[in-house]
């Protein structure tokens, strides 16, 4: 077939379309999960006060929260169905903001691993370093726990650079209730770029595999007995698609 035609893996929701009933937001089993638009919600839905609803805000915009056992999440998310090598640049954006600053933790990029239980690819053991729990991801990482813990910081693992686990801080720090545009930008040689509202915060070469497959997570992950969330305008995901026959 001739790379032509639909060349591009588009996934896109700005989350102003139909309201989403109560019923489908919270009190799902956490093997089932649910779908919103063209992504999955996974993570800990199976009680009455943790998944994603809809916010009645100018141009729409949905709410991830938790529930207050450390280290559960929800989140947005596809499957494993980004090889960087074959379907670079692979970009994934999204606009958040924050209502509290405390007890909790926010990724947003790409995964290695993405169970139905979904968890944060990295967590703290102390106010500048981290364990790396996931061996391949690539973002936006925030954590109370760090010591610029308002700041977004630009996280990877996997690739031929070495991640360090002491957390590169890109400086940028997130305001309650104000909206940050966040841009990773993944290429075919694992070379990633991180974008805050449209200016370029870090770069790291080899970043990423470029044959390892990876998803999408966009998701809030409560620290200690903390209710955690994040607003989400819109997401998305752009790519390359595969033509390897």
């Amino acid at each position: 077939m001739a790379e032509s035609g639909p060349g591009k893996v588009h996934l896109f929701d700005d989350f102003c379309g139909p309201e989403i009933p109560l019923a489908i937001a919270v009190a799902h089993t956490a093997a089932a999960g649910y779908n919103i638009g063209p992504w999955a919600v996974k993570g800990d839905t199976d009680t009455n006060d943790a998944g994603v609803v809809a916010l009645a805000v100018p141009g729409g915009a949905v709410r991830l929260t938790t529930t207050n056992e450390d280290t559960k999440g929800v989140a947005l998310t596809t499957d494993l169905i980004l090889s960087p090598g074959l379907m670079g640049p692979i970009v994934v954006e999204a606009r958040v903001q924050n209502r509290i600053m405390t007890e909790q933790e926010l990724f947003i990029g790409i995964c290695g691993l993405i169970a139905d239980d979904v968890k944060s690819p990295l967590t703290f053991v102390g106010a500048t370093t981290a364990t790396l729990t996931a061996n391949d991801f690539c973002g936006f990482f925030m954590s109370d726990e760090l010591t610029a813990g308002e700041n977004w910081h630009a996280v990877f693992n996997g690739g031929s650079t070495t991640a360090s686990t002491t957390i590169p801080d890109t400086g940028v720090t997130a305001v309650i209730s104000e909206w940050d545009v966040l841009r990773v930008v993944i290429e075919t040689n694992g070379t990633a770029k991180w974008y805050i509202n449209g200016d370029l915060e870090a770069t790291v070469v080899g970043a990423v595999s470029t044959t390892v497959a990876q998803g999408v997570i966009c998701g809030a992950f409560a620290d200690d007995s903390t209710v955690a969330d994040v607003d989400v305008d819109y997401l998305l995901l752009d790519a390359n698609r595969d033509w390897t026959r």
